[in-house]
């Protein structure tokens, strides 16, 4: 039964607290795509891609107007492109990405996910190929995003391939140097990758996925945010249980908003429905932050002590809600902390609250990891090698998904302030504060075996 006062609730989430879906994305299966040739397969990628999506922008948009509630984002993920690359050449796959990119343009999609590698056991030539073609796909194609999964709690660290990834990085980074270092942005490293996320830059078509699915990311910081602050001004005295309980009830709310728009959007598709991640994912604009739920709560500077624990509760109460209000909640679900996207955290950077070894010891407990941060153009390959693996222990150990995304911009040092606009938002390049020292340890290769917590059977 629904009350009148949680209508009442969702209306106001919708008119003016910035309730969004930030994403409905569509996965599609390419294992049948494979042809003799590469020019075969690139044209058999694009057929199926621009079929089975050719309709997702006008379901979207259907729904979007049935509702009065923005899609913000229509994306697609596809299997990982690794997959299609066995035995052919750095040619071919950049011919691969660019038919992905063809047809998402024709689609009409913002991004497609899927140029991806699953390395945390060891490289096959197809997995070799997409890390070594990393800084052509990425700065020679829009839409195209890619994902490397370097460790899991099973398998343990792939530390040869963090290797060649901390090179690789800065190679994106300056195959796109007017513009940056932007390429960057669309390469995420990952342990214990999730095969359902729609959130980009890490969606794939997970090898444990149906042909054709939809799956949801529904965000909602701002909705949150008010919530919190409802909460404390009808309450001045109210304690932490208080505040979770208030974002628990909201994340059930927001997550039904949710279902309800990935469920209309499969109907009118005729395909299979997925999960929901409910993710706080924040944008640039004012009131649409996930730093600022952490200043509703108290902490006024973030990046003070206490300002963890702030993570781990916003993180915790989220996922409740979400679980209680649908059965098919998955992706990553928690609170994203993206400094570039998020003004509240980029102002901590800028101000010195908030280092980069702070927001580490948050991602111990927030939904993901170290993501879009902006590094200086001269940071050393072994510094962000480390940092991967660093980020890889926590999730692995801790039986979570983390990840690194991470821009060293070409030309830049520490201070500057970088704007990639829109949704990627702006910044200011930050540093690590011991960043070399660790050069022997990186470089001695190998695997970091699986810890004692993957002797789960």
């Amino acid at each position: 039964m629904y009350r009148p006062s949680d209508v009442l609730a969702t209306v106001r989430m919708l008119q003016e607290e910035h309730l969004d879906v930030r994403a409905v994305t569509m996965g599609i299966h390419l294992g049948d795509c494979v042809r003799t040739g590469m020019q075969e397969t690139a044209d058999a990628v694009y057929l199926k891609i621009a079929s089975k999506a050719a309709n997702l922008v006008r379901a979207c948009d259907e729904v979007s107007t049935r509702y009065g509630l923005e899609i913000v984002n229509k994306r697609l993920a596809v299997s990982p492109a690794s997959m299609l690359l066995e035995g052919r050449s750095r040619s071919d796959a950049l011919l691969l990405a660019q038919a992905m990119d063809r047809a998402a343009e024709e689609v009409k999609v913002d991004l497609i996910g899927g140029f991806t590698a699953l390395v945390q056991k060891g490289l096959t030539s197809g997995k070799q190929l997409v890390l070594d073609s990393l800084p052509e796909v990425l700065s020679q194609t829009h839409r195209v995003c890619a994902s490397v999964n370097v460790g899991s709690t099973k398998a343990g660290m792939n530390v040869d391939a963090i290797r060649v990834l901390g090179r690789q990085i800065l190679k994106v980074a300056e195959a796109s140097r007017e513009q940056h270092g932007f390429a960057a942005a669309k390469l995420v490293v990952f342990a214990n990758i999730p095969e359902d996320n729609p959130f980009m830059a890490g969606a794939f078509l997970g090898p444990g996925e149906p042909e054709c699915v939809i799956n949801v990311g529904v965000s909602g910081p701002g909705v949150v945010k008010r919530a919190v602050d409802r909460v404390v001004s009808e309450y001045p005295d109210c304690t932490l249980d208080d505040i979770a309980e208030e974002v628990k009830h909201t994340a059930f709310r927001v997550t039904r908003v949710g279902e309800l728009v990935g469920r209309e959007v499969t109907e009118r598709l005729g395909i299979q429905f997925g999960v929901l991640d409910l993710s706080l994912a924040p944008t640039p604009r004012v009131g649409d932050s996930v730093g600022e739920i952490y200043q509703a709560m108290g902490i006024e500077r973030l990046g003070a002590p206490g300002t963890t624990a702030a993570v781990a509760l916003l993180n915790d109460a989220v996922k409740k809600g979400g679980a209680f209000a649908s059965s098919s909640v998955g992706g990553l679900s928690g609170a994203f902390i993206p400094v570039m996207e998020d003004h509240a955290l980029s102002e901590a950077i800028e101000k010195g609250w908030l280092s980069l070894e702070k927001m580490e010891a948050m991602t111990a407990v927030c939904s993901v990891g170290l993501d879009m941060v902006m590094l200086p153009g001269d940071t050393k390959p072994e510094t962000i090698a480390g940092l991967i693996m660093d980020e890889a222990a926590i999730g692995i150990i801790n039986r979570k998904t983390t990840a690194v995304r991470v821009i060293p911009v070409p030309g830049g040092v520490y201070g500057d302030r970088i704007d990639f606009g829109g949704l990627f938002g702006s910044g200011t390049i930050t540093n690590v504060v011991c960043p070399t020292g660790a050069e022997r340890f990186v470089n001695r290769g190998g695997h970091i075996p699986a810890p004692i917590q993957s002797l789960t059977n």
